[in-house]
């Protein structure tokens, strides 16, 4: 059965956020609620460590169902997606004026509709 220690010892992100008055909001994103504010990120780190203790043993007394942190090594980079053949068309010659392969053109489409910047 998975305890409070398995999930302290799991690998979550963290977020850090500089506060405009002053000091940081540090949170696990994966663990909706958990969140904590300092003067100082080593402060923070510290504050979310007894935030991430407390939540997590709030949750599995309440038989709440736990996630667990999403790996990059867990994910290929691939995905089919199935669109409309005019889609497609207009994709393509898209991707032909740009001197682009139809790849990199989505890619970049995909990045700037998410705001997400690509690693590659």
């Amino acid at each position: 059965m998975k305890n409070v220690e398995y999930y302290m010892n799991l690998n979550y992100k963290i977020e850090i956020i500089k506060d405009e008055e002053d000091g940081y909001v540090l949170k696990y994103p994966e663990l909706k609620g958990c969140i904590t504010c300092a003067d100082t990120i080593d402060e923070g780190i510290s504050l979310l460590n007894d935030a991430k203790k407390c939540w997590i043993e709030a949750a599995l007394e309440d038989g709440m169902s736990i996630p667990e942190p999403l790996e990059e090594e867990n994910f290929s980079g691939q995905f089919k997606l199935r669109m409309p053949k005019s889609l497609h068309k207009e994709l393509m010659e898209k991707s032909k004026e740009e001197g682009i392969s139809m790849n990199q053109y989505c890619l970049y489409l995909l990045s700037k509709g998410t705001g997400i910047k690509s690693k590659r």
